[in-house]
């Protein structure tokens, strides 16, 4: 069975509810996931997995969640070669700089050879219908490119 590994930073819990909608969707397509809070694993936790996905939130005005930098930092001395990534997770319109953060980790796994499965998902503040069928999208994007 095919695995896949959620890392998420979440302050409000929007966050956690957008890596929790990507961990249902993916079991749905008889996906095997863990999921976890960026500060209990490893970036080196990704090359166990054949789907790996970080969903973040932005702070302030673009700046990544100090809990997860050095998570963000030790992606980028992976070789990820073979494995597909997503990246998703939540802001707010009100910054310049919305969901900055997705954007930084999108930038990241590119350097660890990893392929991009899905374009990226930013949620303004908490899931809403709309956003619920982005990130089903989302999913079975990643869920495709693995086969």
């Amino acid at each position: 069975m095919a695995t896949a590994k959620i890392v998420y930073a979440s302050i409000t819990g929007n966050t956690e509810e957008i890596a929790e909608i990507v961990a249902e969707n993916l079991k749905k397509l008889s996906i095997d996931v863990e999921i976890n809070e960026c500060t209990t694993v490893k970036a080196e936790d990704f090359l166990d997995a054949d789907i790996t996905v970080v969903a973040t939130y932005t702070y302030g005005d673009g700046e990544l969640p100090d809990e997860i930098v050095d998570f963000y930092e030790d992606l980028q001395k992976l070789d990820l070669d073979g494995k597909i990534y997503g990246v998703c997770g939540s802001g707010d319109t009100f910054y310049d700089q919305f969901c900055k953060s997705v954007d930084d980790f999108d930038e990241a796994f590119a350097v660890t050879k990893a392929m991009k499965g899905a374009e990226s998902v930013k949620v303004d503040l908490a899931a809403e219908e709309g956003d619920i069928a982005n990130l089903e999208n989302f999913v079975k994007s990643l869920v495709e490119k693995l086969k």
